[in-house]
């Protein structure tokens, strides 16, 4: 079973990133053939920097490796070192619909948020295709927000195969049922278009400023509150164990219990996870040379499975 997992380096990565597509994959590590590329091309939708977006390249790949992810189980690459994807993207552009991307919500939700209305931007789902359908992969892990994306690779690649044969595998999404979508600082998506994320290794004390600042009702520490649906509530319900998690829905609805304590509590269950994490990454950091060659490598390894895809696409198309 083949498994691909894709990133953006347009931000720090944060606590919604983890607990979506980062842990997924490293649980699958030992389930197939992983492959984790870092996609600096998507990335371009919205940085306009060269400088920051090699830099912003190189932390995603820092944080993947401190939090778990394993050279030697899973293929890292950057997707600019893949030319086949761009290829492909291309072949599938000339079969994908309008209709098809017009509908697409992403889109439409970067639109009502200021982004710019750029062919990159409305292509989006025609690249990510690509990237999932050169590694032809089984398993693809995502939020349940980007299903709509396989649904779009699934059809783009089953369009390319009804008119060129059956050469692209239609993937399936992988959706761990324990994972839905994380609330941001302001109850919303955590997401970086809506800056509401806390970063997985930011300073201590800005994690703290921002854990401290989760918005939450009026209710006094005094009154019984519900827990369900309680974005502080629901953000330790990912660090914690199943005890504390109890523990603190007991203590919600009891009262006497206030949104600050439930603040504390959360900001102690982060340090735990992600304090090793950190001195892991620090350590990483330090060798550039190091990360650069598992980067190379990975960029090797991808190109190989590409390869016999793209050969054999380009015959099928008349090239």
């Amino acid at each position: 079973m083949r498994i691909l997992t894709g990133i953006q380096p347009s931000g720090k990565l944060h606590w919604g990133n983890y607990f979506g597509a980062m842990k997924s994959m490293f649980d699958l590590q030992e389930k197939g053939q992983n492959f984790m590329f870092i996609a600096n091309f998507h990335a371009m939708t919205t940085v306009r920097d060269g400088a920051a977006l090699r830099e912003a390249t190189k932390d995603v790949a820092l944080d993947y490796l401190a939090c778990g992810l394993d050279p030697a189980k899973t293929v890292m690459y950057r997707q600019s070192d893949v030319p086949e994807v761009q290829e492909l993207a291309w072949y599938l552009s000339c079969l994908a619909p309008m209709g098809l991307l017009e509908r697409c919500h992403s889109y439409k939700d970067k639109m009502a948020h200021g982004f710019d209305a750029t062919h990159g931007l409305f292509a989006y789902p025609v690249l990510m295709a690509a990237d999932i359908l050169i590694m032809q992969a089984d398993l693809v892990p995502v939020g349940k927000d980007q299903k709509q994306h396989l649904e779009v690779t699934r059809d783009l690649a089953q369009k390319f195969n009804n008119a060129y044969g059956e050469l692209l595998k239609l993937p399936d999404a992988y959706i761990p049922d324990s994972v839905a979508t994380i609330p941001g600082t302001d109850g919303q998506k955590m997401s970086k278009s809506y800056h509401n994320t806390i970063e997985l290794f930011e300073p201590s004390g800005a994690i703290k400023k921002k854990v401290m600042g989760i918005v939450t009702d009026s209710k006094t520490m005094e009154e019984p509150k519900e827990p369900e649906g309680n974005s502080i509530y629901e953000l330790y319900k990912l660090f914690a164990t199943k005890e504390e998690v109890e523990t603190m829905a007991a203590s919600f609805r009891a009262g006497n219990y206030g949104y600050g304590h439930a603040k504390k509590a959360l900001l102690e269950a982060y340090h735990r996870l992600f304090d090793p994490f950190r001195e892991k990454r620090e350590a990483l950091a330090k060798d550039e040379s190091t990360l650069e060659d598992i980067l190379r490598d990975g960029a090797r390894k991808a190109h190989e499975f590409a390869a016999p895809t793209m050969e054999a696409v380009r015959r099928a198309v008349g090239l």
